[in-house]
């Protein structure tokens, strides 16, 4: 996409993780339209990759997970020429972000180095598992910037914290410590800084002594399952749930606890 799709973002998958880093550090990680365009690719390759999982998600460097939108960007795309505009709307119309995946089939985890503002936070909170460390500050700053969290954020925020809790950040723009983010149920762990890699990685471990797609038919009976009442959410046939209860896996599974040994998953 030429030069504003230089890579600012590394991608690597090994045993069955994909591994996704945010790295622009000087600028906090924040989504300029190269980033964008970037990550849109790696949630493409995740989802369709049977081979991958689960996901990692984080940003380079330990100031940052991600500070939102690049706002030097935007001050500096009114100044560009039309060749460069078209170039940036020709990223943002073939780029579908995390935030609008909606029912994302396998699970995510956000490793939180640092800040998670505005569509930074956005981000996180369209994962499943959050771990933090404990110097890590979250929030939805754009009313301070006259704008709104518009990418799901006053939206995702209430569900997951509740109301009141919610509208009093996002009505304020302050910011929540790792801390208080785990009180508020927002985040699932909160490390030192050193510990953030080991913790990160026994949560991956955890995810994969189970078998994948049952782990993928948990997530989407749960998350669709959110969209109906209880009872509509408990007789609803899930087309995951179809596949895990098909697969060699779902036979594995029963074989090895009576065998006394550790499942051989296959992901089918």
């Amino acid at each position: 996409m030429g030069a504003e799709s230089q890579t600012v973002s590394t991608f690597e998958v090994k045993d069955h993780v994909a591994r996704i880093t945010l790295n622009r550090p000087e600028a906090m990680n924040s989504l300029n339209p190269a980033l964008r365009w970037e990550l849109s690719q790696h949630w493409d390759e995740v989802e369709a990759n049977d081979d991958i999982w689960l996901a990692v998600v984080t940003g380079a460097g330990e100031r940052a997970f991600c500070a939102g939108a690049d706002l030097k960007h935007r001050a500096r795309e009114r100044d560009a020429d039309e060749a460069q505009q078209a170039q940036w709307q020709e990223m943002a119309a073939r780029s579908t972000s995390l935030i609008e995946r909606w029912h994302f089939p396998k699970p995510i985890i956000a490793r939180v180095n640092g800040f998670a503002l505005g569509g930074g936070l956005e981000q996180a909170l369209a994962c499943d598992i959050i771990v933090a460390a404990e110097h890590a500050e979250f929030g939805l700053p754009e009313p301070r910037r006259g704008l709104i969290a518009g990418s799901a954020g006053v939206h995702r925020l209430p569900r997951q914290i509740g109301l009141k809790p919610a509208m009093g950040y996002m009505l304020t723009g302050r910011h929540m410590t790792a801390a208080r983010a785990y009180e508020l149920g927002l985040v699932n762990q909160v490390v030192a800084t050193e510990k953030l890699d080991e913790a990160v990685e026994e949560w991956v471990a955890d995810v994969l002594r189970c078998a994948p797609l049952a782990v993928r038919a948990t997530k989407e009976a749960t998350m669709r399952g959110l969209d109906h009442p209880l009872p509509q959410a408990y007789y609803t046939a899930y087309p995951a749930n179809r596949r895990r209860q098909h697969s060699a896996d779902a036979l594995e599974g029963p074989r090895a606890f009576a065998e006394k040994r550790v499942p051989k998953w296959k992901g089918r």
